[in-house]
């Protein structure tokens, strides 16, 4: 500052440390317009880009890949399905028929057995004493028969000869008729005591398989006994070769059962595991039951199985499948086709113009990866089985064979131009 108090050329100048200060801070903005200008370009080319994937005309769209399969007619199975219960073709409850202590359980649980063979054996000693009993009896009346004809004949001879009186031949004749009736009670009784004896020996009364036995080697078994004095009950023997199953259906299937059995035609029926996957095996219709259960509206129907692998088992759960006829030369396409609207069931139809169609179809029942077609479609026609996410109404298409069809029956690669 000089001396008049007005500061010098010099003083008037800025501080050093302000003009880089300032320097920076253009600094940064020029940066920033250049960033946001950079972002302005990379958006106008990618809407550019976007423009141009079309045609070069503002709102055009890339033909969409999809894959189609052409409709076919075939013999289409109409089925009725339903849930089925397996049940024993007959199933017995081994009982005793006499009481007494088991001696001896000739039978493995779970052992195949067949009719006529022996299960178990009951201390006959007992038995075999009343048999014995009576066939004595039977001996010793039949001896006074004997005795009493012999008698009876010599009164005759002695009444022809007028030596013996009526009185007393009348008499031998009421005794011979007498015994006559004990020997016909002790035969009765003879084979009452037999069959007591041969009870002794319980037998199967049916063939099939055994189950977990329900007695003991050492027990009582008592008939008509109650829980203190012992049960008669031994073993449950089921018949599985054949073997039943058991289902139902609602009673609007009725008519198209009763229409061919009234043909006298064999119904085939299908049973499958719960997973509703695996064939476990294939037999016929058997019984159609003669009413309709009203607090369900259903039907009960038994099917008949060979068995032969044991692939049934009784109480077992499995789907049931009943072939009832068959839909000759009947529209299907690949079930993939199929989509579910508002509206209901549609599909898309390509057209000779490689364009997409909306289709309202009517559907039946499917089957094998098939959907049998009512109405809407015509044999030969191109439906879309594959891509059909990203179509709308009337979009461009190209064509793709199906990598899961047969090349005869898919139609050719096609570009739309």
């Amino acid at each position: 500052m000089t001396s008049s108090g007005f500061p010098s050329s010099t003083d008037s100048a800025v501080p050093a440390a302000v003009v880089p200060k300032k320097r920076r801070h253009w600094f940064w903005w020029l940066i920033l317009v250049v960033l946001l200008a950079s972002l302005a370009w990379r958006l106008s080319h990618l809407g550019a880009s976007s423009l141009s994937k079309g045609d070069g005309h503002a709102g055009a769209s890339a033909p969409i890949p999809v894959s189609v399969k052409l409709v076919t007619a075939e013999d289409f199975p109409i089925y009725l399905d339903g849930l089925g219960t397996v049940q024993a073709y007959n199933s017995a409850l081994v009982n005793a028929r006499v009481s007494g202590l088991i001696q001896e359980i000739k039978f493995q649980e779970g052992q195949a057995v067949k009719q006529g063979d022996v299960l178990a054996v009951i201390d006959p000693r007992t038995f075999q004493a009343q048999y014995d009993q009576a066939v004595a009896k039977q001996v010793q009346d039949m001896a006074q028969l004997e005795s009493a004809k012999i008698l009876l004949g010599r009164d005759d001879q002695l009444l022809k000869q007028n030596v013996l009186d009526h009185q007393t031949d009348d008499t031998q004749k009421y005794l011979v008729a007498q015994l006559e009736g004990t020997v016909q009670a002790d035969q009765a009784n003879e084979e009452l005591q037999k069959s007591q004896l041969d009870w002794t020996q319980v037998t199967a009364p049916i063939s099939g398989r055994t189950g977990v036995r329900q007695v003991d080697v050492g027990n009582q078994v008592t008939v008509g006994g109650n829980s203190a004095n012992g049960s008669s009950s031994i073993v449950v023997i089921n018949q599985i070769e054949p073997i039943f199953v058991s289902f139902t259906l609602p009673q609007q299937d009725l008519t198209q059962i009763r229409e061919p059995l009234m043909e006298h035609k064999t119904l085939e029926v299908i049973a499958l595991d719960r997973n509703n996957q695996t064939v476990l095996s294939k037999g016929t219709l058997s019984v159609l039951d003669n009413q309709i259960d009203t607090t369900t509206a259903t039907v009960k129907i038994k099917a008949v199985f060979a068995n032969d692998d044991d692939k049934l088992w009784p109480g077992q759960f499995v789907n049931v499948r009943l072939l009832v006829g068959e839909r000759p030369s009947a529209l299907v396409v690949p079930t993939e086709a199929v989509q579910l609207g508002p509206d209901g069931s549609y599909v898309y139809v390509v057209d000779e113009s490689n364009k997409a169609v909306m289709r309202a179809v009517t559907t039946g029942p499917t089957e094998a990866g098939l959907t049998l077609i009512e109405t809407g479609l015509t044999l030969g026609e191109k439906v879309v089985t594959d891509g059909q996410y990203r179509l709308q109404p009337d979009s461009p298409v190209t064509t793709a064979i199906r990598k899961s069809a047969n090349p005869s029956d898919t139609p050719h690669h096609h570009k739309s131009s």
